[in-house]
């Protein structure tokens, strides 16, 4: 008899075995655990990437799950050095991990050629760590996508990286809960000669889309490089005259 296709019954038993161990591949070809990071990731709260002619701007929700949080005290968008930054969806510990190795690599690359680390090569150092941890025993792979932006002497560079240690460069990507629809809306709106100001109004219409509640300065987060070479997140009061011009 022919071979049980893979959305039999028996098929999912087999995965279902292997879902445990990180470095045995399944029948079906796959690291399951893998795959639940994803799933870690597509819980996470929304956050997205727009790379424009002249620089490329980073947007995320910022919800707070109490109102005695001080949200003040989060921050979804960071530095990785002066002219690149990253926004995460998924766990928020592990991001943390990655953004503090991808700092310390930065700043030796830094100490050793005197000029700020490429977007890609900070990209590639954060997707190595991410893979390595995918392929040994006793750890288990980062619950985290990433959004990494930056302006170098190539312009602006968007890339996404995933669990699997796997980066792509994109025009507009997104990540985190509704990444689905928040893509198709992207697909829609987004055009090659898109300036950084209208990023930033068509990446605010994107959050809006899948947003819950009223969307405030004080319930997402925005960063933007431009020529300048330099990231940097929004004040609320910048993200406040934004919020206005998109009404």
């Amino acid at each position: 008899q022919g071979c049980a296709s893979s959305s039999s019954p028996t098929a999912a038993m087999g995965d279902a075995e292997y879902s445990f161990s990180l470095t045995t591949f399944s029948p079906q070809g796959k690291l399951v655990q893998i795959e639940y990071a994803l799933n870690a990731v597509a819980a996470g709260r929304p956050a997205l990437g727009i790379k424009a002619k002249n620089g490329v701007v980073l947007a995320t929700e910022k919800k707070v799950p109490s109102i005695l949080i001080d949200d003040s005290s989060i921050r979804k968008i960071e530095n990785v050095n002066d002219g690149v930054g990253a926004v995460f969806a998924g766990m928020p510990p592990d991001f943390r991990v990655i953004l503090r190795k991808s700092r310390k690599r930065a700043m030796e690359y830094w100490q050793v050629y005197k000029t700020d680390m490429p977007v890609y090569q900070l990209t590639k150092s954060a997707a190595q760590l991410m893979q390595e941890f995918t392929q040994q025993g006793g750890v288990r792979p980062f619950g985290v996508s990433l959004m990494i932006a930056g302006y170098d002497d190539n312009g602006p560079q968007l890339f996404q990286v995933d669990p699997s240690g796997a980066y792509f460069g994109w025009k507009a990507s997104a990540i985190g809960k509704n990444y689905v629809n928040a893509k198709s809306f992207l697909e829609k709106r987004y055009n090659e000669d898109i300036e950084l100001e209208d990023a930033i109004h068509t990446a605010i219409l994107t959050l809006k889309e899948s947003f819950e509640g009223a969307i405030t300065q004080d319930n997402i987060e925005i960063g933007i490089v431009g020529e300048d070479r330099k990231f940097r997140v929004l004040t609320p009061a910048e993200v406040q005259d934004y919020l206005q011009e998109v009404e």
